[in-house]
């Protein structure tokens, strides 16, 4: 039973306000904090901001703590829902005690933060790691898998001040043996890639974005997978290691067209056959291992005709936004084969589980993601886990909030080879490691 609820207001890894959630139970205390995100689709449950207040640009959240410690909170306790067994009923309860759509009378970032600390208080409460309740909301029965990481390590977009038009360039060590090796070999690289970028533009393009990736004076693609190519060799790594890109394609499409150049004050607008021959040519010639939302959210079109040519995994972000609706559609129109799972996206973690598991019943991948206004909150590891997902991204091997998520991972996997549990490292096989991994 829950016998207090209590919101704060805290700072992301931005320096933007978000919401901190405590709920007690019988069994302790349990916390969870809220990210946010820059580059976000429109689409997405509804983020509450003190619009109407001066402090920090308008950009508080005083009304979702608000509404956390005298709504949410307080109706919550007087239904004395049981944590262990009704995560489900609390998520589905709160969603009609907002009553719209997209959750924008209480707030996702109030409703998910209560959601989050029910699920850390349930595991608790039946004495299993958090992952293990998650797997278990998921009936998911399969091996263990340890996700292969997805490291950010160069950043452009929204997410840094350099002329880069596309947001991510990720590395994916879908060659090592563990996922502890994968970690290593993250930091290896991204180490090494801070010596080749100092040493190719000076010490002061070394600055990081967002997400902790670096953001040199780059503006095409291909000038940053060369980069990482080249850092990835000096490691002794190729053949080891496969690119995620994530251009974020929303941002910079307009009167459709995409304009790789809406950073700087020249234009360079693509038609989205141009964009597509684009790909196709970075597909054929580097190791991508996926594709993240190149085209808009509502270019419907676009992402059809790409995919019926494309066997490359093809995620959905903003194109999906972690909701069912969305993913129905985009089956309709055979738009992509992969779901990005964000939690804040959809609100709560029972919607965001039940999104995963529609998108595996389309054979689809699921890609679980951070955000890039972080907290030192790890929950995404054990979700990954819990949901056999085999692969995530949570920014660059560096940064408090980032590597929050990588060393609980590897606490994880530490305490699996010590445990009974049947468990594996996804691999190669990240995509469907659930049906891959024997």
């Amino acid at each position: 039973m829950i016998l207090e609820v209590h919101a704060a207001q805290i700072l992301d890894s931005r320096g933007n306000p978000t919401v901190q959630v405590d709920v007690k139970t019988a069994h302790g205390t349990f916390r969870a904090r809220v990210p946010s995100g820059a580059s976000t689709g429109s689409n997405e449950a509804v983020e509450l901001r003190d619009t109407d207040k001066p402090a920090f640009g308008g950009k508080g959240v005083l009304r979702a703590v608000k509404n956390v410690e005298e709504v949410i909170g307080p109706a919550l306790i007087e239904k004395m829902f049981d944590v262990k067994t009704q995560l489900k009923e609390i998520d589905r309860f709160m969603c009609e005690l907002d009553g719209t759509k997209n959750k924008s009378r209480l707030g996702a970032n109030a409703i998910l933060g209560v959601s989050m600390a029910c699920a850390r208080a349930a595991a608790a409460g039946l004495d299993m790691p958090l992952y293990e309740f998650l797997r278990q909301q998921a009936d998911y029965q399969g091996v263990y898998v340890l996700p292969v990481p997805f490291f950010n390590v160069l950043n452009g977009g929204v997410h840094s001040g350099n002329s880069m038009a596309f947001q991510e360039l990720m590395v994916a060590p879908t060659g090592a043996n563990s996922l502890t090796h994968a970690v290593q070999m993250g930091s290896e690289i991204h180490h090494q890639l801070k010596v080749i970028i100092a040493n190719k533009y000076g010490a002061s393009a070394t600055g990081l974005g967002d997400e902790g990736g670096f953001a040199p004076p780059i503006t095409t693609l291909e000038e940053g997978l060369d980069l990482l190519s080249e850092a990835v060799e000096l490691c002794g790594y190729t053949g080891m290691v496969r690119y995620g890109i994530d251009p974020a394609s929303s941002e910079f499409f307009k009167d459709g067209h995409y304009d790789l150049g809406f950073k700087t004050n020249t234009s360079d607008r693509k038609t989205p056959d141009e964009m597509m021959e684009l790909y196709k040519n970075i597909l054929d010639k580097y190791p991508i291992g996926l594709l993240e939302d190149p085209f808009a959210e509502e270019d419907w079109s676009s992402w059809t005709k790409f995919h019926s040519t494309c066997s490359h995994e093809l995620v959905g972000d903003d194109l999906l936004v972690t909701n069912i609706g969305r993913l129905k559609m985009a089956h309709e129109k055979k738009a992509c084969n992969a779901m990005l799972l964000k939690l804040n996206q959809i609100g709560t973690v029972t919607e965001a589980i039940e999104a995963a598991k529609f998108a595996k019943s389309l054979e689809w991948s699921v890609f679980v993601s951070h955000r890039s206004g972080e907290t030192v909150d790890d929950f995404i590891a054990d979700l990954t886990v819990g949901l056999a997902a085999g692969h995530l991204k949570s920014g660059a091997p560096c940064r408090g909030e980032r590597v929050a998520k990588y060393n609980r991972l590897m606490e994880i996997e530490a305490q699996s080879k010590e445990s009974w549990k049947p468990w594996a490292y996804a691999g190669e096989n990240y995509r469907w490691p659930s049906v891959s991994i024997i």
